[in-house]
């Protein structure tokens, strides 16, 4: 669960604006360098709940060239006190609610959202996000028609978003969306992330990702 596709795309398809952002269940690090490494005006907080996982991202944050633009906080973001305000929110939240778990507790705690449900994770936003900010996040097709819904009714309004097909013959797995507090017309995207062969990815996914792979 170190360096996953969902992060990834996150981290690379995101708006990112100048000032301050907060990536909430940072996990080891992974949405927060990426941010850093895209813009240099870009400071960063990063909460995270789970100890190990917050201990490998100071690891890995610590490791990279951009670690004096990164704070992490080991506390879950319902107790997170602060007077900032951010621009950006970002989250790679969990987003399994009602099935079965895992017998690995941190791997639970990273995919169910016992302990941040999607209330909390709204709440949060709404608490912490500047009036002209972002809050950027993404999740599988049914979760993310869920939380749509709770955010409007929060006066969150979806702004963009972006349809994720693992490749031309499968649906849709996974939604990347970008709210703000103004309602505007909806930007629709769509992305493919390997061609009919496996492991061969689409020319639209290396021209997102390639700055992030070394591979590519």
């Amino acid at each position: 669960m170190k360096v996953g596709t969902d992060g990834v795309l996150l981290g690379a398809w995101t708006s990112i604006k100048e000032g301050r952002s907060l990536d909430i269940g940072s996990g080891t690090g992974l949405i927060t360098i990426m941010l850093a490494q895209r813009n240099e005006r870009v400071f960063i907080d990063a909460i995270e709940l789970d100890t190990n996982a917050f201990k490998e991202s100071l690891e890995n944050i610590n490791s990279c060239d951009w670690s004096n633009r990164i704070i992490v906080y080991n506390c879950p973001i319902q107790n997170f006190q602060t007077d900032k305000k951010y621009d950006l929110i970002i989250s790679n939240p969990p987003f399994f609610i009602d099935s079965t778990k895992a017998p690995n507790s941190e791997r639970n705690s990273a995919r169910h959202t016992d302990n941040l449900p999607f209330n909390d994770l709204i709440n949060s936003v709404i608490r912490l996000l500047n009036p002209d900010g972002i809050f950027s996040l993404v999740l599988p097709v049914t979760e993310s028609e869920k939380l749509i819904e709770l955010a409007q009714g929060n006066n969150l309004f979806l702004n963009r978003k972006c349809i994720v097909k693992p490749n031309p013959t499968k649906p849709s797995k996974r939604v990347l969306m970008e709210f703000s507090f103004q309602q505007k017309e909806i930007i629709k995207e769509e992305l493919t992330i390997e061609t009919e062969t496996r492991h061969q990815y689409t020319k639209e996914y290396i021209s997102l990702t390639k700055d992030f792979y070394l591979k590519f």
